[in-house]
């Protein structure tokens, strides 16, 4: 029997519809946080050869970076770099085979993200 009602159904969820679970969310920021770093590693590199060329590029560069929007972009690194870290940590333990059930790996999850701000906010005031 042909169904009347194809029309009217979504044809698949969205994301008005389906909540992405959070060990999702999790791996897709780890992809995120690995590309930022690779962004941020570029900017650093950048600073060094602008260095390496002349002091005023070298001041240019510092400026910049220095400025309001680049130390945001280098403490946004910065929590990237902690994330990723943190977040491998956990994938070399499921690795292993451990830590898999849903309640450990929702509360590994809550404990990375945690553990980003805690360990960013401590590299800020040392350094």
């Amino acid at each position: 029997m042909a169904d009347v009602n194809r029309g009217n159904r979504p044809l698949s969820p969205h994301l008005q519809i389906y909540r992405l679970p959070l060990s999702g969310i999790t791996s897709i920021l780890n992809r995120i946080t690995g590309v930022g770093m690779t962004l941020a590693a570029i900017l650093i590199v950048w600073w060094f050869a602008a260095g390496a060329f002349s002091a005023e590029y070298f001041a240019t560069v510092d400026g910049l970076l220095t400025s309001i929007l680049g130390l945001l972009v280098l403490i946004g690194s910065l929590a990237a770099l902690w994330y990723h870290m943190l977040n491998s940590i956990r994938h070399l333990i499921w690795d292993t085979g451990r830590m898999m059930d849903v309640e450990t790996v929702e509360k590994t999850s809550y404990g990375v993200f945690a553990g980003t701000a805690v360990l960013t906010l401590l590299t800020i005031i040392i350094v």
